[in-house]
């Protein structure tokens, strides 16, 4: 199973179009009272991520340029990453615009081993529609979903079936998937770490 995810997809997708803008930190959003859609790396590493109020993410990194966002353009962009996954197995499960999960296992034989199809994917991302992501490649959707969080920006981590209790057992316990501010809270409170 691959999990596949376009890094900072909305902010990647803007710099499309202004690349003079690359390396700096760009946040896209709207209006003082509007929240972050997304930010490129340069901007998170202030502290600005998605859904937080315009107003704070101003005050993190007045540096920043703010975008409007371009829907339209996603959208365009998304149908274009999900055709190259369609074009390499039908057994695609989007999640949203720019995340999904592919079983590749009928592939293996037309297109070589998983890792080999997610760089393939990768490249065709890069090459095809000028963003890059990122891949989780895990016997699970669980393990490859962990696996493409840690493999940003712009990687592949491969989790064999071995190595899985290795992989996941450093892992503090917020980075479970589903597992949020509070339920990490009570699960630390319980002495669950990791």
């Amino acid at each position: 199973v691959l999990h596949v995810d376009m890094d900072a997809f909305y902010a990647s997708v803007e710099l499309i179009s202004r690349p003079e803008l690359r390396g700096t930190p760009v946040i896209v959003g709207g209006g003082s009272r509007g929240v972050v859609l997304s930010a490129t790396y340069e901007a998170r590493r202030f502290g600005v991520h998605s859904a937080m109020p315009m107003t704070r993410a101003r005050r993190l990194c007045p540096q920043a340029t703010v975008v409007p966002p371009s829907h339209g353009l996603y959208s365009t962009i998304s149908a274009g990453v999900m055709e190259i996954f369609r074009s390499v197995t039908p057994l695609v499960e989007p999640l949203s615009l720019d995340e999904a999960f592919l079983d590749v296992g009928g592939a293996v034989r037309r297109l070589g081993r998983p890792a080999e199809i997610g760089q393939l994917i990768r490249d065709r991302v890069a090459d095809e529609q000028g963003i890059t992501c990122s891949v989780g490649v895990a016997s699970t959707k669980f393990v490859a979903k962990l696996a493409s969080t840690r493999a940003k920006p712009d990687g592949m981590i491969v989790v064999p079936s071995a190595e899985v209790v290795a992989f996941l057992h450093p892992l503090p316990v917020g980075a479970l998937w589903g597992v949020g501010e509070k339920t990490e809270l009570a699960l630390t409170r319980l002495g669950l770490r990791t």
